[in-house]
């Protein structure tokens, strides 16, 4: 489907991921199948800094699209937001045929290398490495584990996790994940 009108037909006039209508353009899934979508959504897809999970929510009504490239690239984004509980129940309903799945492998963008290059920063925007202390700026309720880790403790020894919103590291003898912007890197 190379003809503009015929994408813009199909689509209904609207982004096949968000519904949106305001600056549509066609995206490449592979060399013949094409999506149309808006500016928002191309932006969050192509520039990792400016992806809004909840923008993308949208996808429990587009990833049943009857089109295998719009199938594609609603499972190439789940995928790369599969940390969300939302992002990973939709994934486990959305089935790709092998010929689609091939297809959505092959997209070259929101790579799990390319998130590798977004560090994980404290509070005040210090990289934290492996290894590092931090310490809680604020108390924090551990769910599960029954206590409230107090502000001002201190976390040695931390370890990176693949989302780089989140830290692991030891808390009361509990082995728990952090948000790392309720954490100080200590110097």
């Amino acid at each position: 489907m190379n003809n503009p009108s015929n994408l813009l037909k199909r689509a209904n006039n609207q982004c096949e991921l968000c519904s949106g209508s305001d600056s549509l353009s066609e995206f490449s899934v592979d060399d013949s199948s094409k999506v149309l979508i808006c500016l928002e959504c191309h932006q969050q897809i192509h520039d990792q800094e400016k992806l809004d999970p909840n923008h993308f929510r949208s996808l429990s009504n587009s990833m049943w699209s009857e089109f295998p490239a719009v199938q594609a690239l609603c499972w190439k984004i789940l995928n790369f937001l599969k940390d969300h509980n939302w992002a990973a129940s939709l994934i486990e309903q959305l089935y790709l045929d092998e010929q689609t799945q091939v297809m959505a492998d092959q997209l070259k963008v929101l790579n799990s290398e390319q998130s590798s290059d977004i560090k994980t920063k404290d509070s005040n925007g210090a990289s934290l490495n492996e290894g590092d202390s931090v310490t809680l700026i604020k108390d924090l309720v551990v769910k599960g584990a029954g206590f409230t880790a107090k502000r001002g403790t201190l976390v040695k020894n931390i370890r990176l996790t693949d989302n780089p919103l989140h830290i692991e590291g030891k808390v009361n003898g509990s082995q728990i994940v952090l948000v790392a912007n309720f954490l100080k890197k200590v110097t």
